[in-house]
Order: structure tokens, then C-alpha cells, then sequence
């Protein structure tokens, strides 16, 4: 588990002692490439190798192309683009040698655009074409997929956002074929199967 603050890693970490599985905290910056590449052979390292890397560090800007502030979108760029260029990249030697996967998460604003989210729409849709030329350079060692998430309720400000009363949940619900918001453990779900034996076995059956 990667992330830049301690203290947040450690909240994470402590939701999953007494639920099973064990989550260790490390921390690195996605969009510094010399400190995620060196992050990333110290995991494979200690653990002994590497077979998944879920690239899901993002940040949200909003406003269109006249009004964003360019400082802000420049470091959400280094985060959702330059992040998994960097750590992708940091990753493979390890993941070549287990036959490893990566899934990218990425958004449905990657596939369409949003009102008042053009820069935003911008990184997550530049993320699916990536994820389309890495499943091409190295899906013959590695399999490289991605999901696209839609309104999901992942923090107490999105939970603010998607109240059960607000217009928004109203509007966005009406869009959703499952009737509500989605939350982490959808995602987590769709995660866990691309990451997985399943997942694998259900592609090379399919090609033959």
C-alpha cells in the first residue's frame, strides 16, 4: 500500500487488522520517479517479488479550459498521468518475472466528457488510452487492464456530496442502472477479479 502521508496509510492499515489480510504502509510520491522506482524495489525486495500493481493515486480538478489554475492542473497531471507512467514503469521488471498484471483505475470521465471537469476528463481519458498501449507493448507478459469507475462514495467529502436529500444523488441515481452511488467495495470487486486467476483464465479461454 503506497501513499505520501504516514498517518492516512496508518488509518488504512489499522481498518484491516482485525478484518483479515494485512496491508503495510509505504510511503512514496507517484509522480517522483526516482523516489516511486525506488519504492517499488524495496517492496519487491522485502516481499519477494511483485504479481499486482493497482495504479489508483488521483486528484480532481474542476473548471473549464479558461478558468483552471495551471499550477493545480499541472500537479494533478503528475499525479493521474505521470504517476502511472512512472510507477508502471518501476513495476514491470518485478512483474515480468511473476507473470503479473496491472490495473489501472481510471474513471468514466475517461470515456466521455463533464461539464466544468475538462482538465480532469483530460488525464482519465489520456489514462485509457495508456492503459490500451501498455496492454499492447506487454501484454504478452503482462496483463494490463483497467476499470472505470462513476459516482462513487470513497471519502467523507464525496459522502457530503452524494447525501441520500441531495439533488445531485437524485440526478446521478437516475443515471445508474443499480439505483445508487457506488462505493468503494464495487470497485475493490472489479479490482480483485482483474488482479486474479479468474480473470486470466477466463481470457485465455475465450482466445483458445
Amino acid at each position: 500500500m503506497l501513499g505520501r502521508t504516514r498517518a492516512s496509510l496508518e488509518r488504512t492499515a489499522d481498518t484491516r487488522r482485525d478484518g483479515g489480510g494485512r496491508l503495510i504502509p509505504f510511503e512514496a510520491d507517484v509522480s517522483d520517479a526516482r523516489g516511486i522506482t525506488a519504492v517499488i524495489d524495496r517492496i519487491a525486495a522485502e516481499l519477494g517479488g511483485l504479481d499486482v500493481l493497482v495504479n489508483n493515486a488521483a486528484q480532481t480538478l474542476r473548471g473549464t479550459v479558461e478558468d483552471i489554475d495551471l499550477e493545480q492542473y499541472r500537479a494533478m497531471m503528475a499525479v493521474n498521468v505521470d504517476g502511472v507512467i512512472f510507477t508502471s514503469r518501476a513495476a514491470l521488471p518485478h512483474l515480468r518475472r511473476t507473470r503479473g498484471c496491472i490495473v489501472n483505475v481510471s474513471s468514466v470521465s475517461g470515456l466521455r466528457g463533464d461539464w466544468g471537469l475538462a482538465a480532469y476528463n483530460a488525464s482519465k481519458g489520456a489514462l485509457v488510452n495508456l492503459t490500451n498501449a501498455m496492454a499492447l507493448d506487454h501484454g504478452h507478459e503482462v496483463r494490463v487492464n483497467a476499470v472505470h469507475p462513476g459516482a462513487t462514495i470513497s471519502n467523507d467529502q464525496m459522502a457530503g456530496i452524494f447525501a441520500p436529500d441531495s439533488p445531485v444523488t437524485t440526478e446521478f441515481t437516475q443515471r445508474i442502472a443499480v439505483g445508487r452511488i457506488g462505493r468503494p467495495d464495487d470497485i475493490a470487486d472489479a479490482v480483485a477479479f482483474l488482479a486474479g486467476d479468474a480473470s486470466h483464465q477466463r481470457r485465455a479461454g475465450l482466445t483458445g
